[in-house]
């Protein structure tokens, strides 16, 4: 007996043999193009996310940054013809709720990779699980803890540089123009201990000192009785906070110096979510900050940011265009947006087919090395260090002028580099 073959099967079996034999796949209609996608399997990306704690206002906009980035690659026609799924998971922005979803990911759901986590303390306290379940756990974090060997071959940090590299690359601009005598104020948990370290070394190989450090928990809500410690003799105030209570850090930093302050290098950390505009931050003017990402956009802005920008909801100004008052983290969540395009185009050089490749993604992804600055990379261009499973790349000083964030210096990806101290590679996948 003959199959029966409805007309409408017939047409789009008819069009798709027309269309193979003389037009390319972007020239194919929608409903052909994710014929594969619409009907295979997703892939699934668990993201971990800081929905609360102390990394909440982060969360959020590496919520958003994701989602916008999965929506542009599934526009695209999604990871190897299929759709990706983000399955969004709350940490609280503890290291053993963390633990706890990246096991949720891996036996619940059944996820092909966790992504996303920010705050170190959550990486170190999540990432060995993640080993345990052979889970690719790309992380979104800035802590030394990635290149130091600390975790394990499973921890990867493609889209966003780590404190060393930043830090190492901003010491010669403060020591030539802002001081050599420095006091430095950081968050008591492995973030700021790896300013801390990094910083002090990377300012005395410039001739400089650190006369102070001051360690404070990220959960403090008041900080005046900290700011007696700082010696007279400070020329350079370094200042990284983070927190819900950044606000009111630099409102009685501004409050404690009056009129008299030294010079200030902050990292955008201690301003990120917060309106450089808020009242009592006047006395910002003329102090400078790293930035990861320039949060307003720049006379000489990229294509690339610019699509960026506009593809995650973000005005000039660095705030949600849906509401000027609600500010975006913009000198981080780039890393969201770069580290799905790396999974991406690891899981495409790779063949990534199910679970069972996940060693060859890992191994696609060490083998990257140059990321040009593109849609895919809007922050800036790239290297990739396979062996240390970590990306280097430009750093950008600005200066508060006129109460906005104007860049003045950007350095190359070279003044971010250091030697090797782990080579992951070696290790069993």
């Amino acid at each position: 007996m003959t199959a029966k073959i409805t007309p409408k099967a017939t047409t789009r079996r008819g069009a798709l043999k027309t269309l193979a034999a003389g037009v390319g796949a972007a020239s194919l209609p929608m409903w052909a193009r994710y014929t594969n996608a619409q009907t295979a399997e997703p892939i699934k990306i668990g993201f971990q996310a800081h929905k609360t704690g102390i990394g909440a206002s982060y969360g959020r906009w590496y919520g958003r940054t994701s989602e916008a980035a999965v929506k542009l690659i599934n526009e695209g026609g999604g990871i190897n013809g299929r759709m990706v799924e983000l399955i969004t998971e709350d940490d609280g922005t503890d290291p053993k709720r963390g633990a706890e979803v990246v096991e949720k990911f891996a036996t619940q759901y059944n996820c092909d990779v966790g992504f996303g986590t920010l705050f170190s303390h959550v990486v170190i306290g999540s990432a060995p699980r993640a080993g345990e379940l052979k889970l690719p756990y790309f992380v979104v974090s800035e802590g030394h803890h990635v290149a130091s060997g600390m975790l394990n071959r499973y921890t990867l940090q493609p889209g966003i540089t780590d404190v060393k590299s930043q830090v190492q690359a901003m010491a010669p601009y403060v020591a030539q123009n802002l001081g050599k005598k420095i006091t430095m104020v950081f968050p008591d948990f492995a973030f700021g201990h790896d300013h801390r370290d990094y910083f002090t070394a990377a300012i005395e190989a410039q001739g400089g000192e650190v006369l102070a450090q001051i360690a404070i928990p990220p959960t403090e809500t008041s900080f005046t009785k900290y700011f007696p410690k700082i010696p007279r003799e400070t020329e350079v105030l370094y200042h990284v906070m983070v927190g819900p209570a950044v606000l009111t850090f630099v409102k009685e930093l501004g409050e404690f110096f009056g009129p008299s302050r030294p010079e200030m290098f902050g990292f955008i950390d201690s301003l990120e979510a917060v309106d450089i505009a808020s009242p009592g931050l006047e006395y910002l003017e003329g102090t400078y900050f790293w930035e990861g990402n320039p949060r307003y956009a720049q006379a000489d802005q990229s294509e690339h940011d610019k699509f960026y920008r506009a593809a995650v909801g973000v005005d000039d100004n660095g705030a949600s265009i849906s509401d000027p008052t609600d500010i975006s983290t913009y000198a981080h969540m780039f890393g969201c947006w770069e580290t799905l395009h790396v999974i991406k185009a690891g899981m495409e050089t790779s063949g990534y087919a199910s679970t069972a490749d996940r060693g060859k993604l890992i191994e696609a992804v060490e083998a990257m090395t140059d990321m040009p600055l593109s849609q895919a990379h809007p922050q800036g261009a790239k290297l990739f260090n396979g062996k240390t499973h970590q990306v280097f790349g430009h750093q950008y000083i600005s200066k508060v002028q006129g109460g906005k964030l104007v860049k003045v210096h950007t350095t190359s990806i070279e003044d971010t580099l250091y030697p090797d101290e782990v080579d992951y590679t070696t290790q069993s996948l």
